[in-house]
């Protein structure tokens, strides 16, 4: 008896800490006391407000979720809690979201709206993340004169003809250089300020020509070794696997807290002293840390609350008239293509995976569907559809009530299903490539063509070299440009139909948005 209480016990205490487990449990209260702590004139106090992973500035799944107006009137609660309170985001708002595909008064968004909506809300702080160098250094760069919030990143520099600096924005007419890291300095009731040090790291996972990424751990380890001495606490804000923030946590035995970013899906692990933390993608969830600071013996403590952003919560009126002006031009650009963007055309019982990690490595439900809907455009008098995992920028799952919106949101750019003629050599040649460029844009999701005992077998049996096939292409594809021996001027392409504006095959998530509407 004596053991199993002590088993029962154990199990009890690990349960507490979390073990290693990947989910804390979320808070959809509003903010308890039972997460503060009782204050001591003779300790400091500062909170943390984290998010990562956001690309939509609205609330997502019907509204039940998410939304930027939202996590600011949690802001805006926990500096009345405390005025020593920060907003930080460990990288990823810039790209990838619907909104910015669209043209604004003649030009791309490419994440203006996001930055409009982060000054509005008096952002501190944020990391590089490696969605951010999806755009050109040219829209980047409008990006950073335009934010009002500081940049940090101790890898990520910008690449001139071999030659590597870091980023800058330019403020009121003057160029201002980013950093590797930061000092935020909280008056305390007393007098006395407390200094504490933010450190980052982006993981290298968008090779572009402009940007240089350094050794992650070599880099951490040096921005730690620069910061330490010159502040009370040294905290992360990475934007990196949780495998790389596990190394980091090895490397920073004195780090008392990773914010992380990247997977997108919330997680709070423990690496000896070192917490890891992670919220959900698009606001889902916010992770809420408050701190104590013992300036005699230098102990840190903090209490970490996942706090869930749902429709429980109202909107701040400032945030949500920024919001509502850039859902407005969202809406008339997608009632182009669908006249009800926000009717359920699906209920999604299993979330449909089109996540970058997924989506561009194995076949997945959403991959799927896409594919099948492009041979449904056709009547299925096609013999299979093939569409590149990189047209899926959605970066995210579906889950619950699905609408047209979320379509959008998963096929940004549109375009057109073609039906091709091709030659069997050449689609042999097409399918055995997408399948050897696993982990990149050329990825095939594909409908009709499966791969079995080295044989590719398509609707209507095995596929013959010397036959002829017709095939739903995305028209990205036959540009040449994934697929190299893949273009409309390819010998074996034999003729190409393209759809008329009426068809269904004219946008690739209106035939999408069809084929849900079906099942």
């Amino acid at each position: 008896m004596k053991q199993f209480k002590t088993l029962l016990l154990l199990l009890i205490t690990c349960t507490i800490v979390s073990c290693g487990s990947p989910k804390k449990k979320i808070d959809t209260t509003t903010l308890e006391t039972t997460y503060q702590f009782k204050k001591d004139n003779d300790k400091s106090y500062f909170t943390l407000l984290q998010l990562n992973d956001v690309y939509e500035i609205a609330p997502i799944q019907g509204g039940m979720y998410g939304g930027m107006a939202r996590v600011e009137t949690v802001h805006k609660q926990l500096l009345n809690e405390d005025k020593n309170t920060m907003l930080v985001l460990a990288g990823d708002f810039l790209s990838p979201s619907l909104l910015g595909t669209m043209k604004y008064n003649g030009e791309r968004v490419r994440g203006k709206q996001m930055v409009e909506v982060m000054n509005t809300m008096n952002f501190d702080l944020v990391a590089f993340g490696n969605h951010e160098f999806d755009l050109s250094f040219t829209h980047l760069q409008d990006r950073l004169n335009e934010s009002k919030f500081d940049w940090i990143s101790g890898n990520v520099l910008h690449n001139v003809d071999g030659k590597h600096s870091y980023f800058h924005k330019i403020v009121d007419g003057k160029k201002e250089t980013l950093k590797d890291s930061f000092i935020k300095e909280f008056k305390n009731s007393d007098g006395t300020t407390l200094k504490v040090g933010f450190i980052s790291v982006c993981i290298p996972s968008n090779p572009k020509s402009y940007v240089h990424y350094g050794d992650m751990y070599k880099e951490i380890q040096r921005s730690y070794n620069e910061i330490k001495d010159k502040v009370d606490i040294v905290l992360g804000l990475t934007h990196a696997s949780l495998t790389q923030d596990k190394e980091i946590a090895k490397l920073l035995p004195s780090v008392p807290l990773i914010m992380g970013g990247h997977e997108h899906t919330n997680s709070y692990t423990r690496v000896g002293e070192v917490t890891i933390a992670k919220a959900d993608a698009n606001a889902k969830t916010a992770y809420i840390h408050r701190f104590e600071y013992n300036p005699k013996t230098k102990k840190v403590n903090f209490k970490s609350e996942l706090k869930e952003i749902n429709k429980s919560i109202p909107f701040d009126a400032s945030v949500k008239e920024v919001v509502d002006k850039w859902q407005a031009v969202l809406e008339d650009k997608i009632q182009e293509v669908v006249s009800n963007p926000y009717e359920v055309i699906y209920k999604a019982a299993e979330p449909l995976d089109a996540r970058e990690s997924t989506i561009r490595v194995v076949q997945t439900n959403m991959g799927k569907i896409i594919a099948e809907s492009m041979s449904l455009a056709y009547n299925n008098e096609v013999d299979c559809a093939l569409v590149n995992g990189g047209s899926v920028r959605i970066d995210d799952k579906l889950s619950g009530d699905i609408n047209a919106v979320d379509i959008f949101r998963v096929l940004p750019y549109g375009g057109e299903i073609l039906k091709v003629e091709i030659k069997g050599s050449l689609l042999k040649k097409v399918l055995n490539f997408g399948v050897e460029s696993s982990g990149t844009g050329a990825y095939l999701q594909r409908f009709n063509a499966n791969k079995e005992k080295g044989e590719w077998i398509l609707k209507n049996g095995k596929l013959q070299e010397d036959q002829t096939y017709t095939v739903a292409f995305s028209d990205y594809l036959l540009r040449g440009l994934d697929i190299p021996m893949l273009s409309s001027k390819s010998e074996g392409v034999l003729s190409i139909y393209t759809p008329k504006k009426e068809e269904v095959a004219y946008d690739i998530r209106k035939a999408v948005v069809n084929f849900l509407k079906l099942k």
